[in-house]
């Protein structure tokens, strides 16, 4: 039955517009026109510069006869053309595929076949790898080289450089928002650990509301200076590539993340703002003296998802005054879907209490619908009591629309109608969710679940240890038990097995002490994650 409301008030052009991030950066050129928008080296761009380098591109791309659902790939590291390629294939109604810089030959022209490739943009720092991958891949892009003078290394592969590309467009270019706002935006490849990489595949709402929740959440602004430490590859950046535009910020590039660029950009640019994987808070840590600088406009705003930083690192990283915050998400939320919201009556704790509040991964992003701990087979939630594991969950207009050309997976992530992450969780009294392991990271020693978690966090209190993971070791007797992979502080030659046991069995529970404890180098995803599939199969073949 019709109600009032639902007669002569229907939807038009007038009070209806798709949503798309792509029209934060035309605001933001109408806006700031002569704001700085972007630099990158000795080279920085106004956001009317921006806009047009941007239609340029996507004038260029639609002489190559580039339209809606067709796939623009790029490789390359954090550059002014990855960022301009954020708005420009867009733009089109195209997709935009960002391929992940760490990545061998197979594994790119896999991406290249699957995702059906008509362009690829590809820095010359990485001709070898994409010469190669061209070479094995069944599909045959057009090739545009990025020539940054920044890098020389490489050689240069396609039919012309990037900035003679973009010499072809208009820069008045005359581009259609998309007709639906559940159109595809962009694919992006999970790293694919068990067989092929998983085409996670974005549309312009969820990248809308996702970059207005990070602008909310940050606390962006037009004074916002962001330092690009996290790959812009990786979920489109976070979403930072839209967020910053979004608040009319300012995106300073970073071809690498080098404490020894990194202390010196943050003191010349004043950066505000900046996110990485705890990997990336290690390194600064861990910096020389002499690299390490002292700012006198903190504190610095930094993110970090993934796992949840230890107390010993987020201690370190506020004496250097930067201020952490611990965000949750994965490549089929956008990045970013939940963050450890501050409260005031934290304000007073100090030490392990502080570290502790910090490190759950809190309550949902504004722009998220929802998050809960399920039972993952009644799909009922645990209670609300800090102990019961369950699996997080997630919906809302923020997760993927699904995996390119795989339907049953997808079904399976979504089923239930919730976003099934994988990862294993408890629900605090007060709504917060704290992450207590991936599912498949879970050691079950003797009957007894083990978290990883809890015990890398000890591990990582000692101070001659700047790294650890921990994962199950097939036991005769326990089923699985602890096993540590650890890298001491650098120049570190006297931290041995019996010193680290030790120290464990001060600090827990004994049965989840490690039983096997190994000093290496960690293996790490591109994006700065430890490999701990890698692991365990090295503490399944001891």
């Amino acid at each position: 039955m019709q109600s009032p409301y639902d007669i002569d008030l229907d939807r038009n052009a007038a009070n209806y517009q798709p949503l798309s991030p792509v029209n934060f950066l035309v605001r933001a050129a109408a806006v700031y026109p002569n704001k700085t928008a972007v630099i990158h080296g000795d080279t920085s761009f106004t956001y009317a510069e921006f806009y047009t380098r941007s239609r340029r591109l996507a004038s260029a791309l639609a002489k190559r006869g580039i339209g809606r659902g067709d796939t623009v790939s790029i490789m390359a590291p954090n550059v002014p053309p990855l960022l301009e390629a954020h708005y420009a294939v867009p733009m089109l109604g195209a997709v935009l595929n960002a391929l992940n810089i760490r990545l061998d030959a197979s594994a790119i022209a896999f991406m290249l076949d699957h995702g059906e490739a008509k362009v690829i943009l590809t820095d010359r720092m990485f001709s070898g790898v994409i010469k190669e991958a061209l070479e094995i891949a069944t599909n045959t892009p057009l090739v545009i080289d990025i020539d940054d003078p920044l890098d020389q290394s490489g050689e240069l592969l396609g039919e012309m450089d990037y900035e003679t590309f973009l010499q072809e467009g208009d820069p008045e270019f005359t581009w259609t928002p998309p007709e639906d706002e559940w159109q595809a935006l962009s694919l992006n490849y999970t790293s694919g650990t068990t067989g092929d990489p998983k085409g996670v595949v974005y549309h312009h709402r969820g990248a809308f509301l996702n970059a207005l929740g990070n602008t909310i959440s940050f606390g962006l602004s037009p004074q916002t200076v962001y330092l690009w430490t996290l790959p812009m590859f990786h979920c489109n950046g976070w979403t930072y590539t839209w967020a910053v535009t979004a608040a009319c910020g300012t995106h300073v590039c970073l071809r690498a993340v080098d404490p020894a660029l990194i202390f010196p950009m943050i003191e010349e640019h004043k950066v505000t703002h900046m996110c990485g994987a705890p990997i990336v808070l290690t390194m600064l840590i861990h910096a020389p003296r002499e690299t390490q600088r002292t700012f006198d406009h903190g504190p610095i705003e930094i993110a970090t998802g993934g796992a949840a930083p230890p107390s010993a690192v987020i201690e370190g990283m506020e004496k250097m005054g930067f201020r952490v915050t611990h965000l949750y998400g994965m490549t089929e939320s956008y990045g970013p879907s939940t963050l450890c919201a501050w409260q005031s009556d934290w304000d007073d704790l100090e030490g392990d209490a502080r570290a502790a509040v910090m490190a759950r991964q809190g309550v949902n992003y504004v722009t998220l619908e929802d998050q809960t701990v399920m039972d993952s087979e009644t799909m009922q939630p645990v209670p609300a009591d800090g102990e019961t594991i369950g699996e997080l969950m997630l919906r809302g207009n923020t997760v993927m629309r699904g995996y390119l050309k795989n339907p049953k997976t997808t079904n399976d992530t979504l089923s239930g109608g919730w976003l099934h992450t994988g990862d294993l969780a408890v629900m605090h009294e007060d709504g917060y969710i704290e992450i207590k392991d991936r599912a498949k990271d879970i050691i079950i020693s003797g009957g007894e679940n083990i978290s990883s978690l809890e015990i890398e966090e000890v591990l990582y209190k000692h101070p001659k240890i700047m790294e650890a993971a921990v994962v199950a070791r097939p036991d005769e007797k326990w089923g699985e038990s602890p096993c540590a992979f650890v890298t001491p502080v650098e120049g570190e030659t006297g931290l041995d097995e019996a010193e680290v046991t030790a120290y464990c069995r001060e600090n827990m529970a004994h049965f989840k002490c490690p039983k096997t404890i190994i000093f290496s180098e960690l293996p790490k995803t591109s994006t700065g994650k430890i490999q701990k599939f890698v692991l365990r199969e090295r503490a399944r073949g001891m």
